[in-house]
């Protein structure tokens, strides 16, 4: 291993960062643009479902990141961060990650709760729903799965933007490691 090397998150790391975040990103427009389609139409329950199955995915990929960044660490950053920033850093990691999860779960709960079927990608296999319907639960679910969604935009937005300031004001490696 180079010494570049060593200043990087593992191969696996980097493809899951970036494919995840490719992801994320479809899964938000997926659901927000699903009202260009008229509701009940095939293309807006394409829109939904791939919203659902985007999610999925993020939360199976999130599980093996975790597996993967216990196994290969995360890399020093250089220079080392005041201890204020590394303690924000792992907050917004920890939040990254609890989204990843949490997330897919309400989202799936929420379908479930709405008495909406999850099919599996190009059949009319659904799997099965792990909650019965009820009105009221679906409301509040929905109404959280929202809210933490809108929540984590600013957050995903405040990566960036850490991201942006470690790599052009600080002129850390914080960027380059994930590059």
């Amino acid at each position: 291993m180079t010494v570049a090397d060593a200043n990087r998150y593992a191969p696996v790391l980097r493809r899951l960062h970036w494919l995840m975040a490719s992801l994320i990103a479809l899964g938000y427009l997926a659901i927000e643009q699903r009202g260009l389609f008229a509701r009940g139409s095939t293309a807006r329950n394409a829109m939904v479902q791939s919203h659902y199955w985007i999610g999925l995915t993020i939360f199976v990929l999130a599980w093996w990141r975790i597996v993967q960044r216990r196994r290969f660490g995360a890399p020093a950053i250089t220079p080392a961060l005041p201890v204020w920033q590394a303690g924000i850093g792992t907050l917004m990691h920890v939040l990254l990650y609890a989204f990843f999860i949490a997330m897919p779960i309400m989202g799936l709960a929420t379908a479930w709760l709405d008495g909406k079927s999850v099919f599996l990608p190009f059949t009319d296999i659904a799997l099965p729903a792990l909650l019965a319907p009820d009105e009221a639960w679906a409301k509040t679910m929905e109404d959280l799965h929202g809210q933490v969604g809108e929540i984590f935009y600013w957050i995903i937005g405040f990566h960036v933007v850490a991201a942006i300031y470690h790599h052009f004001i600080r002129r850390d490696d914080t960027l380059r490691r994930m590059g």
